[in-house]
């Protein structure tokens, strides 16, 4: 949808409203045929129709350009009054700079900030709605340290509030103990896991060692008994070349 043209201070020229809305011309674009429209009203055109609603040429969305830069700066000289005029606001300036003034102004209808707040009050009335707002919230002035809401003096308790808040707080801690204890334990059950793993390993190493020192032994007892063998076998050639 455009701008509503009874906002405008004097006269628009035709070619600058829109063919579809009739208003004028809002984020413009334009047909092949030169005609004109918003790029809302166009794209909601072309998704039951394939032509121009203003000659009925065929169009389709890949063949809209931007308007010609002429009538563009002709459109963005056009002055209106702001929007917030039934407001108040007696603002008049050019269409190219109405959206920066209406975000900015004064009599512009905004929400309160305070949370669960309905109300919509204009800008220049915020600060004032927000000092005496029921929602707005403001620290203990007993002192607990606790933001309450001004609907909520009444019922606070600073002693029930305390207490409150010191049961969520052992509960939170006998949590992250039972989480600590859990995590020691899983780790102390890895280590085990890792010694065993050793020993057996270790063991495997021993038994090996064991197996291979008995048979070094067993090498050595043989060697030994050759030796001997072989001693009496010298002291007996020995005997018999004394002999001979």
């Amino acid at each position: 949808m455009g701008y509503d043209i009874e906002r405008f201070v004097g006269y628009v020229n035709e070619g600058l409203l829109c063919s579809i809305c009739r208003d004028v011309l809002e984020d413009p674009l334009q047909a092949p045929c030169e005609h004109a429209f918003c790029t809302a009203c166009i794209h909601g055109w072309l998704v039951h129709h394939s032509n121009c609603p203003e000659d009925r040429q065929l169009i389709d969305v890949s063949l809209l350009r931007p308007l010609y830069r002429y009538m563009k700066n002709d459109l963005n000289r056009l002055q209106l009054h702001c929007r917030n005029r039934e407001y108040g606001c007696e603002m008049v300036c050019s269409l190219e700079s109405i959206d920066r003034h209406e975000r900015e102004c004064e009599y512009s209808q905004i929400p309160c900030s305070n949370a669960g707040c309905s109300v919509q009050i204009e800008r220049r009335n915020l600060d004032g709605h927000l000092a005496v707002c029921e929602f707005r919230s403001r620290e203990c002035p007993n002192g607990c340290g606790y933001t309450i809401l001004s609907a909520e003096d009444t019922q606070h308790n600073c002693v029930a509030e305390l207490r409150t808040e010191l049961e969520l707080l052992r509960s939170e801690m006998i949590c992250r103990v039972e989480e600590a204890k859990h995590e020691m334990e899983s780790r102390l059950d890895s280590q085990r896991r890792h010694m065993v793993q050793k020993e057996s390993i270790l063991q495997n190493e021993i038994e090996e060692l064991k197996s291979q020192m008995s048979r070094m032994m067993s090498d050595v007892r043989s060697l030994m008994a050759a030796e001997r063998q072989h001693r009496q076998e010298l002291e007996q050639a020995e005997l018999e070349k004394r002999e001979l």
